[in-house]
Parts: structure tokens; sequence; C-alpha cells
């Protein structure tokens, strides 16, 4: 779809929602995302002058559930504290615009990590993003589930282990590490809302901190390890030596998410779910390659991210070494 036929699109959608006729203007798309389109525009007209977001599904990969699912949680977290855009609105028949979409306010601030790792205006709160890391996984975490019926529930192992066998080759470090893993279940914590993606390259920082948490399309019902051991991956450090994130101590994070949520995370149980969220993410590296390679979506992006495969199962066996 071309930039102006994006911007008709978006002009006659958005009329009804925001009860008056507005001009779509400074259309830009941004980079960020490997599963969705981002753009970043302008709304105005009489007593509106903003900027949102769209992030735009694949018109060849639609998955107008993750937006309901993402939609419904947006407006159960915000209305719970945890920082999130604003949701203005958001369609998942694919008819507005070709395919499944949202639209938030743009949240001001840095979402790149290495920009959050190492920018001079940020370094105030670097030392303390752990911990406020622990304590908005907490508020997380403690969504009601009543209020998210579209959340499914989820087998992660299965599901896992289902995408892996898709492909059309096998890897003797994946295979290792998906057999420790059944060898080896963990104590079960009572189920939550899992964010599913909580890591650097999805918050939006500022000079005050955590401004917002971005990309709920993996939100499920599950373990919540699951999202402290993820922003622990050693993927997500790009670089720097401290475990979560690059910004911060394994201690800062779970001493602040065990005093925000009132429990005690379970060592043991948290070193399964980092094996298994590291083995994750080389399947996922692997899942990503094969878009591209299919034909589905020409992305230079997600081939790169193909040849990471490799690293994951470096991370994963030294991991299982020490376990």
């Amino acid at each position: 779809m071309t930039e102006v036929r994006l911007a008709d699109g978006l002009r006659k959608h958005l009329r009804p929602v925001l009860g008056t006729d507005v001009a779509v203007t400074d259309l830009v798309r941004l980079t960020a995302g490997a599963s969705r389109q981002s753009w970043r525009f302008r709304v105005r007209s009489d007593g509106i002058d903003a900027l949102l977001v769209l992030r735009l599904d694949p018109p060849t990969e639609p998955r107008p559930e993750f937006v309901e699912v993402e939609a419904q949680v947006f407006g159960v977290a915000g209305a719970a504290g945890v920082p999130v855009p604003e949701l203005v609105s958001y369609d998942s028949s694919g008819e507005p615009l070709g395919a499944p979409f949202l639209i938030t306010r743009l949240v001001e601030g840095e979402s790149l990590p290495r920009r959050i790792l190492r920018a001079p205006e940020l370094a105030a709160v670097r030392p303390r993003l752990a911990a406020e890391c622990g304590a908005v996984l907490a508020r997380i975490h403690a969504l009601d589930l009543a209020q998210l019926p579209l959340v499914p529930r989820t087998d992660e192992l299965g599901q896992l282990w289902a995408t892996y066998t898709s492909f059309d080759a096998g890897r003797p470090a994946m295979e290792v590490a998906f057999r420790w893993l059944r060898e080896h279940p963990p104590t079960t914590a009572a189920p939550r809302l899992v964010h599913g993606d909580f890591r650097n390259g999805n918050l939006i920082v500022g000079s005050d901190g955590i401004r917002a948490v971005l990309d709920w399309e993996q939100a499920h019902v599950g373990d919540p390890l699951q999202d402290l051991a993820w922003l622990c991956v050693r993927a997500w450090r790009y670089g720097s030596a401290l475990p979560v994130g690059g910004f911060g101590t394994e201690e800062d994070l779970l001493s602040a998410y065990e005093a925000a949520a009132c429990v005690s995370v379970d060592r043991d149980a948290l070193r399964w779910w980092r094996v298994f969220e590291t083995l994750r993410w080389g399947v996922m590296c692997r899942h990503q390659a094969r878009r591209h390679l299919s034909g589905s979506i020409r992305s230079v992006d997600l081939v790169a991210l193909g040849r990471r495969t490799c690293e994951q199962e470096y991370d994963v066996l030294d991991l299982l070494a020490s376990a």
C-alpha cells in the first residue's frame, strides 16, 4: 500500500472514531518491529493535533486474533496503572487498511536498546531500570484474568516443540535443550497474565524511567516466571555484562518483583525458564528466517535474525553446563 492510500485509509477510519474530519500528515515508516509495520503520523482537526502510531499486520500474514487480544490487554492494563500507550482505535477485519491494525498515541522517549544502554541523558535512570522492570512486571502479573477473556492459555513447551519440528532439519544443541527441559519440569506458579515479550527493545524509557511497555501481541496466560526469564536472556543485553536487559542485576530485578508482588521467586524454576526462553529465541530466529525464505515477507532483518540461531545454541548449552 502506498503512503497516499495508507493516509487516506487512516483518515476515513479515524473520522468516526474522533468524531470529526481529520487530516493525516507526516506519515513516516518506523524501523522498529519484525512482525508488524510501524508508522508514525499526525492527525489534525478542530481541537485535535496529535502524533499517533499505527502498527499494521503484514497483508500476507494477518493475525486478527492477536490484534483483538492486544487491544483488550491495553484497556485493562492501562486502567490498572501499567504504563502502556493509550489505545486510540483498532480493527481486526483488515478492511480499512488491508490488514489488522492498532493505533495508539505516541509516547515520547527512547526505545532503541543501545541508546537506552549508552545515551548520556539516560545515565541517571539506567541503574534503577531493572528494579522498575520488576515492579512493572508485578503489576502486569496482578491483572485480573476475568477481565481478559480473549487472552489464550498456552502450552509453551508443546507449542515450541511443534514449531521446532516443523523445520526441515533438526539441530543437536536444541534437541539436547528440549530433552533437558522435559526431564527437569519446574514447580509451576499460579497462572497469570504473561506479557510474552517483555525486554529491552519493547520499553520506552525517559529520564524519569519506564514510560511505556510495547508489543503485547504474545500476551497469554501462563507462568509469570517466563517474563522474568525472558528479560534476562543474553540476546537482550546488547553487549553489556549486566544480566537484566544490559542495564541491571538479577538481584535488583527479583528483589523489586518480590516486594511488589508479595511472592518469593523460585530460583530453580527461574533457571528452567531461562533455559526455555533462550531456546525459544533460537527457535524464533529460525522461524523468522523461514518467513523470508518462504517468500511470505521479504526482509533483510528476518534473514539477519536467522543467522543468530547459532548464538542461542551456544547460550543454551552454556546455561545447561551450569544447570
